[in-house]
């Protein structure tokens, strides 16, 4: 791996009261020259922004920074509406979106919403369903028809198509959202809070043999770490807070010795400052240890 392959970038909770930091906050993504912003989903919370109305947002105060929903709540967006809204982010940023799916979680929210409530196995096969009809609607088709057992769609017209290939990134712990992932995602966004590198490693293993069985490349698929922590001088307090040069050692051995290619940090307080030194200190570190 390349260390210009390697991407860095921020994790927003979408806090309505924030809302003028969480422009500052990607503002400072930019002007420090970080890749990413994913931004979580949660449309029950009540204190929270809509996702998606703050990527367009976000995106129109940005110029070259890739930003994402981490992970969309499928449940409660049906795919066919999902995929014109965004491709329609992706044509007016000019390419910068990319599609994070969830199955869901958080059921009670969801059903108080008007959300289908299912079982873990039937949100499995909802997301699959919901990716073949995201992806047919993109593809050029003029007219899509979808009959499965959570979705359906007759002679649906796509809208316009996206300015690049955007790709889905599944956020995935379970066995068989793992080999979803493998077998039809172009990334993988597990959160370093439930995904520690001691049970990453066979979570990958995991979308790495169904990308094989599935005849993929397991390389083709992206890694995005969401990490969680504190960069402070001083002694090393936990994994992911101590100094600049105990994270370099931290992320580097998540590249080179899990396979993630891409981080996206929410730090724990002083976000402005956290962003300027991860982007000055540590993501140029972790670049020169791979390389």
């Amino acid at each position: 791996m390349s260390r210009e392959t390697i991407r860095f970038g921020l994790f927003l909770t979408p806090t309505a009261d924030s809302y003028p930091d969480l422009v500052r906050q990607a503002q400072a993504v930019e002007r420090n020259g970080l890749d990413l912003v994913g931004i979580q989903d949660h449309p029950y919370q009540r204190r929270f922004l809509d996702t998606f109305a703050l990527i367009g947002d976000l995106l129109a105060r940005t110029e070259r920074a890739t930003i994402f929903p981490a992970v969309a709540n499928v449940p409660l967006r049906p795919p066919a509406v999902l995929a014109t809204l965004a491709a329609s982010l992706d044509v007016m940023s000019g390419g910068r979106f990319e599609l994070g799916l969830g199955a869901g979680a958080f059921w009670d929210g969801i059903e108080a919403m008007g959300g289908p409530r299912r079982s873990p196995g039937e949100s499995v096969d909802a997301l699959a369903e919901a990716i073949e009809i995201i992806r047919r609607s993109w593809s050029g088709e003029r007219s899509v028809t979808f009959e499965g057992s959570h979705y359906r769609v007759k002679g649906f017209h796509p809208g316009p198509p996206p300015a690049h290939d955007i790709g889905i990134w599944l956020g995935a712990y379970q066995p068989r959202m793992l080999a979803l992932t493998g077998r039809v995602a172009d990334g993988w966004v597990p959160s370093h809070g439930y995904a520690p590198p001691e049970k990453a490693r066979e979570m990958a293993k995991r979308v790495d043999d169904a990308a094989e069985k599935a005849g993929r490349d397991p390389r083709s698929i992206r890694r995005v770490y969401n990490l969680s922590g504190q960069i402070a001088d001083g002694p090393v307090r936990e994994r992911l807070q101590g100094p600049p040069e105990h994270w370099i050692e931290t992320l580097t051995g998540f590249v080179l010795e899990l396979g993630f290619d891409s981080f996206i940090y929410s730090p724990a307080e002083d976000a402005p400052g956290q962003i300027e030194r991860f982007a000055l200190e540590v993501a140029p570190g972790v670049r020169e240890a791979v390389a």
